[in-house]
C-alpha cells in the first residue's frame, strides 16, 4: 500500500498557510509530488524539463524580480504560470500579490497561498511533510516498540506473545507506537519510519483481557507517535532439534520496502523473560552502532587464552 496523493488542505493546516483565493476549495486539490518546485527560470518564459505537478513556491528573489514588471507583463507572466496547470503558488516571507493576480489565479482555479516562514525553512518544511506522507508504505502484522531510543519491531505468528511482551516493556519505562498493525513508511534508502493507524492508536489487544488503552492506563508519556525502525525482533516457537546461534556471530536481515533491518530470531519458551531480552537486544544494538562488539570481544578472549 502507498500514498500517492495527499489534499492541499492538510498541507495548508500542517504548515499554517493562509489561503489568499478562499473562493477555491483546498480539499479539491491533491498534491502528487514530493519534491515542490522554487519557480524562478519560469516567470522568464522557459519551460523546459518544468514539473508541472510540483508544488509551486515564490521567494523574495523570485517575488523582487516580478516587482521590477510593468503591471501588465507581471500578470501576464503570472497567466503564462497558471496555464501550465500547477496544483497552487506559496508566497513565503508574508509576501503577497496584487489583486489582478489573485484574480486571475481564481479564474484559473489556482490556490494562492501565504506563508510568514522565509523562503529555505518553508521548502524544507514542505519537502519533509511531502516525503513523510508521500513515501512508499505497507502495513504488517507485528508490535513497534522504542525501547531505549531503539525502534523494535516485534514480529511472530499469531498469540506468540508479541502484545505481552510489549506491555511488560511499556510497564518497564519504555513507549509503545503501534501494536498489532504498524503502518512502515519508506522515507529514504536508510531509513524506515513506523506508525500506528489511527483506529488502534494507543490501544493494545490482550487474549483473555481484551482492548486495553495505554495511554489512559500508563500516562501520555508511554506512547510516541512515530520511531525509525531500527531492528526487528522474530519470536518464533522454541524447537529442541533446532540449532540456534549461541554466539550471535551470525547476522540476518529482513527487507522492508527494498530497505534492510537487522533481524534477530528469538526461540520462545516458558520462563523466558521476552521484554528483558527485547531490553538487551536494543541495549546489544546500541553498543555496536557505539564501536563495541562482544561477540568479537569474546573472540579475543578465547584467542588470547589459547596463546598463553
Amino acid at each position: 500500500m502507498a500514498n500517492t496523493t495527499i489534499l492541499l488542505k492538510e498541507i495548508a493546516d500542517k504548515l499554517k498557510l493562509v489561503n489568499l483565493t478562499p473562493e477555491l476549495d483546498l480539499t479539491e486539490v491533491k498534491i502528487q509530488e514530493a519534491e515542490v518546485n522554487r519557480t524562478a527560470l519560469q516567470l522568464t518564459g522557459y519551460f523546459g524539463h518544468f514539473d508541472a505537478n510540483r508544488l509551486q513556491i515564490i521567494g523574495n528573489v523570485e517575488f523582487s524580480y516580478l516587482s521590477h514588471l510593468t503591471q501588465p507583463e507581471r500578470l501576464e507572466t503570472y497567466i503564462r504560470l497558471f496555464e501550465q496547470g500547477i496544483p497552487c503558488l506559496v508566497f513565503a516571507r508574508g509576501l503577497k500579490p496584487c489583486d489582478p493576480v489573485i484574480e486571475k489565479a481564481t479564474e484559473f482555479k489556482i490556490p494562492i497561498l501565504q506563508s510568514k516562514r522565509g523562503t529555505s525553512e518553508l521548502m524544507a518544511e514542505v519537502i519533509r511533510f511531502l516525503g513523510e506522507r508521500l513515501a512508499p508504505c505497507i502495513t504488517i502484522h507485528g508490535v513497534l516498540v522504542d525501547v531505549y531510543g531503539v525502534g523494535v519491531l516485534i514480529t511472530g505468528e499469531s498469540g506468540v506473545g508479541k502484545s505481552e511482551a510489549a506491555l511488560e516493556l511499556i510497564r518497564r519505562g519504555h513507549r509503545l507506537v503501534t501494536d498489532d498493525v504498524v503502518e512502515i513508511r519508506k522515507i529514504s534508502d536508510d531509513k524506515l519510519v513506523g506508525k500506528s493507524p489511527e483506529i488502534t492508536k494507543s490501544f493494545i489487544e490482550l487474549r483473555g483481557i481484551g482492548i486495553i488503552n495505554v495511554q489512559m492506563l500508563f500516562g501520555v508519556e508511554c506512547i510516541k507517535q512515530t520511531k525509525n525502525i531500527d531492528m526487528e525482533i522474530k519470536l518464533v516457537e522454541w524447537e529442541k532439534r533446532h540449532n540456534y546461534d549461541r554466539l550471535g556471530s551470525e547476522e540476518e536481515y529482513s527487507e522492508y520496502l527494498g530497505n534492510k533491518i537487522l533481524c534477530q530470531s528469538i526461540p520462545i519458551r516458558p520462563g523466558r523473560n521476552l521484554a528483558v531480552i527485547c531490553e538487551t537486544a536494543a541495549a546489544n544494538y546500541r553498543q555496536k552502532k557505539m564501536g563495541y562488539n562482544s561477540t568479537k570481544e569474546f573472540y579475543k578472549r578465547v584467542q588470547q587464552s589459547f596463546k598463553n
